[in-house]
Formats: structure tokens, sequence, C-alpha cells
């Protein structure tokens, strides 16, 4: 199926929600949560933290796009994710999803799912500030009383915070 077509057939469930909807608008940004499997806390695990973190900062199985903002909770991730038209949310997500899986069932050496099935999505409208949306995603450690300072919480990036003139070594 052309997942740049709308869609008319009848779904249920999650898929419900998505039905007829077009995901594939060049520069279209994203706010995704994905939570673990059962709100399980795997990300307390700071191991666990880091697999997932370099997962999103690789921005691994993101062929058309790129990840602007992103930060790993104890139960589940915040990301602000821009496609460029070429791979569906949907396509996007799963593969994300699925590499960063077995990234981290390898390293913890489990087995199993690592999220939930679900994911919540917000398609950020054009009045709406990119920053201001990747400030909202990286201070959910703050509002969860994580810490007190974002500086102190180590799970955490946004493209903005890249030197735009680094250093020559």
């Amino acid at each position: 199926m052309n997942t740049s077509t709308l869609r008319t057939e009848p779904t249920a469930g999650h898929a419900a929600l998505r039905a007829g909807r077009v995901e594939t608008h060049s520069g279209q940004a994203w706010h995704l949560t994905f939570t673990t499997h059962e709100r399980e806390p795997l990300f307390e695990d700071f191991k666990a933290a880091r697999v997932v973190a370099g997962c999103l900062h690789d921005s691994m199985a993101i062929t058309d796009g790129r990840v602007l903002a992103w930060v790993v909770m104890p139960d589940h991730v915040h990301c602000l994710l821009q496609l460029d038209g070429g791979q569906s949310l949907s396509a996007a997500i799963g593969a994300f999803k699925s590499g960063c899986a077995r990234r981290v069932n390898r390293a913890l050496e489990r087995t199993g799912p690592l999220w939930a099935r679900a994911y919540h999505d917000h398609a950020i409208r054009q009045d709406e500030d990119l920053r201001s949306v990747a400030r909202y995603i990286v201070a959910n450690p703050l509002r969860a009383g994580l810490v007190e300072r974002i500086a102190d919480y180590p799970f955490w990036n946004a493209v903005w915070m890249a030197d735009p003139k680094p250093t020559p070594l």
C-alpha cells in the first residue's frame, strides 16, 4: 500500500486513530512518545538508557529524516522527528523500535518485547516553534522530578545544542 495516500479501509484499535492520515509530507515534524512494554522502567538501568540514547543519537533506521530532540525517561522516550517525505512515519517508527529493541536486548542479555505496540504522535503545526517543542521534550526529567537541572540528566539531546562553529582539532 502506498502510505502517502489516504487510507479508507476500516481499521481497529490504535490504527483507527491514524486512518485517513497522510504521514509522508516533506518537512513534517512529529512529537513522538514510545513507552516500554507494560511501562516497565527498563531505562532506570544506565546501560539500557545509554543504548537507547545511542539509537536516538545515531537516528538509526530513519532513512529520510532526522531526530531533532529526544529524552530517555525511565519507562518511555520522547523525540522530535522531522521526516523528509521518503519514509512514512509508521515505517520510520517501526524500523527504529525494532532496531533499538535488538540493541537493548543484546546489551542487557534479555529477550522479549522492549516497546509497547502503540505510540503517541503529534504532528507539529506550521505555527508551532520546533525549538519550543524541543525545550518541552528535554525538560521532561525536570517536570518528573528526576533532577533539579536538566544539565544533571544524562539522556537527552537536541540538534540546537551542537556548536555551530566547531573548534578545529
